[in-house]
C-alpha cells in the first residue's frame, strides 16, 4: 500500500470528461478505502460523485471567487487546508497547471495526465492517418494515480445499481414490462449531432414498436424540439428542464438502454451502469472517449478514409457532399436497438 493518504484530484470540465473521472474514482475508492480523495470540479457536477466513499467534493467557481490568477491562488489556499500528500491533475489546462505549480512550490508531489496529443493528431490528420485504437481516457486517468504509487485496476464493466426514481418521474416507470430507452440526441458541438429529421424517424419507429422513450439533455432550443417530439409520438417524454442532474442520473439508472451521441449522455449512462448505443460522426471511439464499460460493437459509425477528423467534434466532417452522420440510416440505429434489447 502506498504511503499516500490524501489526494487532490483536478478536473474542471467538460461534463462528459468529469463523468468519466467519477467512473474511475468509484473503482479507485473501492480498491483504496484508506485513501481520501478531494475532487475539485464545478459545483454543477457534484452529483456525479455522490455515494463515492472517502470522497470530498470541493467546487471551483471560475467565473467569480476563483477567477484569474488571484482567484486560483485563493482556491489553492482553500485546498491547502486538506493537507494533501499529492495532486492528480487529470485536466492539464492553464487553471490546473497553476494550482499544481502552487503546490509544487511547497514540495507536494504532482502527477499530470498524458493526453497523447501527438498520437491523437496522427489519428485525425488528413494525410498519412494512423488509424489505431488509442489508450482509453479512463486508463489515462488511472495512470496518473499509478504514477503516484497507488494501485488501480479498472474492470471496464458496467455496474448497474438502480436508484430511487424521483416522485414526478414514477409515472414513466409504472409498467415495468415496457422497455425504457433514454435518448440523448444533442451535443455541445453540432457536428456530433445526428440530423434531427433522421432522429425523429428513429423516435417515430421506436414509438410504434411500443418502447417508452425518455429524451434527455440540452437547453431551451433543444427543449422545444423535444417537446414537439413528445407531442407527436406516443410513449415519448421529454425531461429537459424538468429535472436536476441528480434526478436525471437516478432516472437513467432505471433505464434498459440509452441512445446517445458521442456526448455527456453516453458518459452519464455509463456511470449509472446502463448500456449505450452511441452514434459517431467526425469523432471516433478509437480516440479513447468511448463510455466507460461500453462495448465498441454498440458504436454506430461509417467507415470512411476521412474519419476521424476531430477529437472533440468541433470540426465539420470531411467525408464529402454528405456528412458521415447523414450517411447513417435511421434503420441502422433502430435495428441495433432492437437487437440489443432482444438479444
Amino acid at each position: 500500500m502506498s504511503s499516500t493518504k490524501k489526494i487532490i484530484v483536478l478536473r474542471f470540465s467538460a461534463m462528459g470528461d468529469v463523468a468519466m473521472v467519477a467512473s474511475v474514482l468509484k473503482e479507485f475508492s473501492e480498491q483504496n478505502p484508506s485513501i481520501d480523495i478531494i475532487m475539485v470540479s464545478r459545483e454543477a457536477f457534484k452529483p456525479f460523485f455522490d455515494g463515492i466513499e472517502n470522497l470530498t467534493f470541493h467546487a471551483i467557481q471560475p467565473k467569480t471567487v476563483h477567477k484569474g490568477i488571484d482567484g486560483l491562488y485563493r482556491l489553492y489556499q482553500e485546498l491547502r487546508t486538506y493537507k494533501p500528500d499529492a495532486i492528480a491533475d487529470l485536466h492539464d489546462n492553464l487553471r490546473s497547471r497553476a494550482i499544481s505549480t502552487f503546490f509544487r512550490l511547497t514540495g507536494i508531489k504532482i502527477r499530470r495526465i498524458d493526453k497523447g496529443r501527438a498520437e491523437k493528431k496522427a489519428l485525425t490528420r488528413s494525410n498519412n492517418k494512423i488509424l489505431k485504437r488509442l489508450r482509453q481516457t479512463v486508463e489515462r486517468y488511472a495512470d496518473v494515480f499509478r504514477e503516484l504509487g497507488v494501485d488501480v485496476n479498472l474492470s471496464h464493466k458496467l455496474q448497474k445499481s438502480p436508484q430511487e426514481i424521483p416522485a414526478k418521474a414514477r409515472i414513466l416507470f409504472q409498467d415495468r414490462s415496457v422497455k425504457k430507452i433514454g435518448i440523448s440526441p444533442f451535443a455541445q458541438h453540432i457536428y456530433k449531432v445526428y440530423p434531427l429529421e433522421k432522429m425523429e424517424k428513429v423516435i417515430s419507429e421506436l414509438s410504434k414498436i411500443g418502447y417508452e422513450l425518455l429524451i434527455f439533455g440540452g437547453g431551451k432550443t433543444e427543449q422545444n424540439i423535444a417537446e414537439n417530439w413528445a407531442k407527436n409520438y406516443v410513449n415519448t417524454h421529454h425531461l429537459i428542464g424538468n429535472f436536476n442532474l441528480a434526478e436525471e442520473l437516478a432516472i437513467i439508472s432505471n433505464l434498459d438502454l440509452m441512445l446517445s451521441m458521442d456526448s455527456a449522455g453516453m458518459h452519464m449512462a455509463s456511470l449509472m451502469g446502463i448500456p449505450v448505443i452511441s452514434v459517431w460522426g467526425p469523432t471516433h471511439p478509437y480516440a479513447g472517449f468511448l463510455g466507460y464499460g461500453q462495448d465498441e460493437n454498440d458504436c454506430i459509425q461509417i467507415d470512411h478514409p476521412a474519419r476521424p477528423n476531430s477529437i472533440y467534434g468541433n470540426k465539420p466532417c470531411l467525408c464529402g457532399v454528405e456528412s458521415c452522420m447523414d450517411l447513417i440510416k435511421p434503420e441502422t440505429i433502430i435495428n441495433k436497438i432492437k437487437e440489443k434489447l432482444n438479444g
